[in-house]
């Protein structure tokens, strides 16, 4: 139990390091350029993973559902991570890593970390993958999103810096804390209650997107309450 998480968190360290190590071939208008294209790419993987919940064939007919659900969870999330402030903790956090690490004079830490880590942590394959490690053992899903997250943290390194990297912290901390909990989140993450998440979740990515593409243009982590909202509202009596 819990080998998912320590695979998970380090694939995004070596990325980090593979990230670095190639980040400097290249000149400051080659790392935006990939940054941008970085950010397209994850805009796209997010609007595939939006229409996976939105859309469904009815008689032969694409038909879309579920925009409720979407615009009620992000509005409440929203509100809740305004409120309590998800986003200013995010970045304490990074400026307390960047003192601690000796980091102090990299501008660009603080951004890297924050996106780095909210494009690793939401999804599904977070949750269900550390439930399925603290339950029966099973990490493949985390396995499998490891080497997804190796990728995508080199990508990222390589144009935003180092901060990227240390995404390896808050994903062995919230995966890891999953997996001890396993057993009493398992009774609520059933097969609609996932699928929610996971449509949720797409928009939040899709946003991450959005910040890479044009800079920081939405606080995404003070939606992060969205897929919580997500999740619960399987538990209604009502389709949403």
């Amino acid at each position: 139990m819990g080998l998912g998480t320590i695979i998970n968190s380090a694939s995004i360290a070596v990325g980090g390091l593979i990230g670095l190590l190639a980040g400097r071939l290249f000149r400051q208008d080659q790392q935006e350029a990939v940054n941008k294209a970085c950010g397209i790419s994850v805009m796209f993987i997010a609007i595939a993973g939006a229409m996976q919940g939105m859309l469904y064939i009815d008689e032969g007919k694409i038909l879309s559902g579920k925009s409720m659900l979407v615009v009620l969870c992000l509005a409440l999330g929203t509100i809740a991570g305004e409120i309590i402030g998800i986003e200013r903790g995010f970045e304490r956090f990074g400026e307390w890593l960047k003192v601690k690490t000796g980091n102090g004079g990299d501008s660009q830490f603080v951004n890297a970390f924050v996106t780095a880590s909210l494009t690793v942590c939401i999804g599904a394959m977070s949750i269900v993958g550390a439930i399925q490690d603290g339950i029966s053992g099973d990490y493949s899903t985390l396995a499998v999103k490891a080497v997804l997250d190796l990728i995508i943290i080199a990508v990222m390194t390589s144009s935003l810096g180092k901060g990227c990297m240390f995404s390896a912290i808050p994903v062995f901390l919230f995966e890891g804390a999953l997996t001890v909990l396993a057993r009493l989140i398992s009774p609520i993450m059933t097969e609609t209650a996932v699928a929610h998440l996971s449509l949720v979740g797409a928009v939040l990515i899709f946003c991450v997107g959005v910040n890479l593409v044009w800079g920081k243009k939405v606080r995404v982590a003070n939606m992060l309450p969205a897929v919580v909202f997500a999740a619960l509202s399987a538990c209604l009596p009502w389709s949403v």
